[in-house]
C-alpha cells in the first residue's frame, strides 16, 4: 500500500509502478481467507471482518479507496427505496422495501428539492462531518489516498428521489421542467461542496452514475444544459481550496468525456463500457483515470482471457502518469477465487514501470 504512490498518480507525477485499488473484494470473504490466511465470514464479528479487511488492503497493495459521504439517506422521507438484490456475501444487502413518496408524474414535476429536502444543516457541522468521515475512512485504509464526497450529486439523486420510472416518466412528459428541478436540487447540494472545499480530505469523489452501459438514457442536449452546469458549480469551491477532485459514473459516459473535462475535473472513474483508450489519448497527460479491466472476465474467462484483459489496461494507461487499476466495477463474492488470484498475479507482474 501506497499513500505515496496513490498521489503520485492524482499529481501526475509518475510513480515507479502502477498503483491499483478495487472495488468490494475486501468483503470477498473467501478471496481474503485465500490471500491473508483468515478464516472469516459474513457471520464473523464486525471487528474480525474489519481486521481481515485490512489485512487484505495491505497484501494487495491497495493505493486508493474510494469512498462517498453522503448517500441517498440524505434525501430523508423523500427518498424512493426500489428494493436491492442479494448482492454481498450472505446476501446481507438484500432489501425488499420499495416505496415512494410520489404518487404521480405531476407530484414529480410540481416537487421543488429546495424547499423540501431536508436542510437542518450549519456550515461548520457539514465542515465537521466531513472531516470525521475522512478521518474514519484514514483508519480504516491508512496507507491510501482516501476520499469524502457526494454519492447523490444530480442524476443519481434524481434516481433515489423519484425512482427510475417517475424519472423518466417526468422526463418524458417535460424535459424542461425536469432542468428547472435539476437546478433547484443543485443549489440544495452545493452546501456540500462548500462545506468539503474546507475540510481535511485533499482529494474529493464526486459521484453521478449519469448513464446506462448503452450510454445516455435521455437527449445529450438536456446532460449539456441542465446536469453538466450543475457539476461545473460544484467544482468550482473545491477547485478553489486545492483540492483534486475525481468524477465517477457507472455505464458508459464515453460521449461526455470533453463534457465532463470541462466541468474541470482532475481525475475519471470508468467501469469497462467507457473508452478508456480515449481518455488515455486526449487527457493522459492532463488528467488522472482509474479503471477499468471487466469484471466479466474475472468471472467467466480463462487465466489467459484474464491476463489479456490485464495488459490491455497497462497497454493504455502504464504510459500515463495518473493511471490507477482497478476492476470496474466491483470484484463480487461470486468471483472464482483462483481468478481474482491470477488477476492480482497479471497485475503484479505488470505494474512495474
Amino acid at each position: 500500500m501506497s499513500l505515496k504512490d496513490g498521489m503520485a498518480a492524482i499529481n501526475l507525477e509518475m510513480p515507479d509502478r502502477v498503483p491499483r485499488t478495487e472495488y468490494s473484494a475486501e468483503v470477498h470473504w473467501d478471496l481474503i481467507n485465500a490471500v491473508v490466511g483468515t478464516r472469516v465470514s459474513h457471520n464473523s464479528s464486525a471487528e474480525e471482518r474489519r481486521a481481515a479487511s485490512q489485512a487484505f488492503f495491505k497484501a494487495w497493495n491497495y493505493d486508493f479507496e474510494w469512498c462517498t459521504t453522503v448517500p441517498e439517506e440524505e434525501l430523508g422521507d423523500f427518498r424512493t427505496r426500489m428494493g436491492h438484490a442479494g448482492y454481498m456475501a450472505g446476501h446481507v444487502d438484500f432489501d425488499s422495501h420499495v416505496s415512494s413518496y410520489f404518487k404521480s408524474v405531476d407530484d414529480v414535476l410540481s416537487f421543488d428539492p429546495l424547499n423540501s429536502l431536508p436542510n437542518d444543516y450549519t456550515h461548520s457541522g457539514l465542515v465537521e462531518r466531513f472531516n470525521q468521515a475522512y478521518k474514519a475512512n484514514c483508519g480504516y485504509c491508512p496507507d491510501a489516498v482516501n476520499t469524502v464526497g457526494t454519492y447523490i450529486s444530480a442524476v443519481s439523486g434524481f434516481i433515489g428521489l423519484f425512482g427510475w420510472e417517475f424519472f423518466l416518466e417526468a422526463l418524458g412528459e417535460d424535459s424542461d421542467q425536469m432542468g428547472r428541478i435539476m437546478e433547484r436540487y443543485s443549489q440544495w447540494m452545493q452546501k456540500y461542496y462548500n462545506a468539503m472545499a474546507e475540510c481535511d480530505a485533499p482529494v474529493i469523489l464526486i459521484h453521478d452514475d449519469i448513464v446506462w452501459t448503452e450510454g445516455p438514457f435521455v437527449s445529450p442536449a438536456w446532460y449539456r444544459e441542465y446536469v453538466f452546469p450543475c457539476f461545473k458549480r460544484y467544482v468550482d469551491p473545491l477547485k478553489q481550496a486545492g483540492k483534486k477532485v475525481l468524477y465517477c459514473s457507472d455505464g458508459n459516459f464515453t460521449t461526455f468525456i470533453d463534457d465532463i473535462a470541462a466541468c474541470n475535473f482532475d481525475g475519471f472513474i470508468l467501469e469497462p463500457s467507457t473508452d478508456m483508450a480515449y481518455i488515455a489519448e486526449k487527457y493522459g497527460k492532463t488528467h488522472s483515470f482509474i479503471g477499468n479491466a471487466d469484471t466479466r472476465i474475472l468471472l467467466h474467462g480463462t487465466r489467459e482471457d484474464i491476463e489479456n484483459e490485464v495488459k490491455r489496461c497497462m497497454d493504455i494507461g502504464k504510459k500515463c502518469p495518473g493511471f490507477i487499476m482497478a476492476v470496474g466495477n466491483h470484484i463480487p463474492p461470486n468471483t472464482p477465487v483462483d481468478n481474482a488470484l491470477w488477476y492480482n498475479e497479471c497485475y503484479e507482474k505488470l505494474s512495474k514501470r
